[in-house]
């Protein structure tokens, strides 16, 4: 099967819809064979109270994109995937503007998919380097 583009963004993006990815205002913009890339942006609904972007709104993005990214190489009529571990190390600070999460593939098992995700600014800027280990799962019936 080829990989197409538009339709791993139109997927990812219409599963945004009603959660928290919207709520941020997280959309996919560019995906790979092995990676997938949203935005977010940097406003004072995304601020701590130092008006700065909050660690925990970079960490959101940074799953979001990496569970994002592991639905691109399973089955989702037949399997599910599930965040099982998080990491964040945030580096520089972010005031306005727009973010970036890149994911790209480290590991891609059966059961297990460990994903590196970088979080840029629009000058290519570090803010924050995640790790996310996603656990593949057999599709529960509704």
């Amino acid at each position: 099967m080829s990989f197409d583009k538009e339709k791993v963004l139109q997927l990812c993006n219409h599963l945004s819809k009603n959660t928290l990815m919207q709520t941020l205002e997280i959309e996919y913009i560019d995906a790979g064979e092995d990676f997938l890339v949203a935005k977010m942006p940097v406003n004072p609904s995304v601020h701590q109270p130092m008006g700065l972007l909050h660690g925990g709104a970079s960490v959101a993005l940074a799953e979001s994109v990496g569970s994002a990214a592991s639905i691109m190489f399973v089955d989702p009529e037949k399997q599910e995937v599930r965040g099982i571990e998080i990491s964040a190390n945030h580096l520089k600070s972010k005031r306005e503007g727009i973010v970036y999460g890149t994911a790209r593939i480290i590991h891609k098992g059966r059961s297990l998919h460990l994903w590196e995700i970088k979080i840029t600014d629009e000058e290519g800027n570090l803010i924050s380097l995640c790790k996310l280990t996603n656990m593949v799962l057999p599709k529960r019936a509704s």
